[in-house]
């Protein structure tokens, strides 16, 4: 198995980790009944927001810290939703990539959750 080494590698990651996204039932609802995600603009964010983080390159722009606050208000995000999020990103890289940068992905991932969990029940 490949490390992730490019953008194409974080389009993979990103599709496969929201298809897994949409079919559970313990998230899924929050990206189509609470936020009604638009999948064709969305997408590209998460593509840019990755790439931002492993690689560096300043293509995100964006608050994903005051989204999520606010998606909160309207249906409380609790630590299981940000619990299962980490597992199906873990799933989706330990399936598809191995290495540094996977790791790296991973290791993010698991601080965005904490944060998340902490600041939506702080200001939710």
């Amino acid at each position: 198995m490949k490390d992730i080494t490019n953008r194409k590698d974080i389009e993979t990651l990103v599709n496969k980790f929201y298809d897994k996204v949409n079919a559970d039932d313990k998230i899924s609802k929050f990206f189509n009944e609470v936020v009604k995600v638009n999948w064709d603009l969305h997408l590209p964010k998460m593509y840019n927001f990755w790439e931002t983080l492993l690689f560096g390159k300043m293509a995100y722009k964006g608050n994903p810290m005051l989204v999520h606050v606010l998606i909160s208000r309207e249906e409380m995000m609790e630590q299981e939703h940000f619990d299962r999020w980490l597992k199906l990103w873990k799933e989706t890289l330990d399936e598809n990539f191995q290495g540094e940068k996977a790791e790296m992905a991973f290791q993010k991932a698991q601080q965005i959750a904490g944060l998340m969990a902490f600041k939506v029940k702080q200001h939710a």
